[in-house]
């Protein structure tokens, strides 16, 4: 009993001591994209080039697409009212 709780004990120490070497090395990593303004630029950018999609589908459905299909409908069932 005592040598199984040594085992488990090391094992333990072992893996807490391997996580621990393994956190401090990702946290002091530098590699990579870990600056916030940027993702912020990213995110923004993002968001208006999307606002501005929307909009030209909006402006597109809107402005072109209803009225050519109103005007179709109408010729189809030609209601002279």
């Amino acid at each position: 009993m005592k040598k199984t709780f040594g085992v488990i004990n090391q094992k333990t120490t072992t893996v807490y001591f391997n996580g621990k070497g393994k956190l401090i090395r990702v946290l002091s990593n530098r590699r990579g994209e870990s600056d916030t303004t940027g993702a912020a630029v990213k995110i923004l950018i993002s968001v208006v080039l999307g606002a501005l999609i929307l909009s030209g589908l909006y402006y597109l459905i809107h402005d072109i697409v209803l009225p050519n299909l109103n005007t179709r409908v109408e010729d189809m069932f030609d209601y002279n009212g």
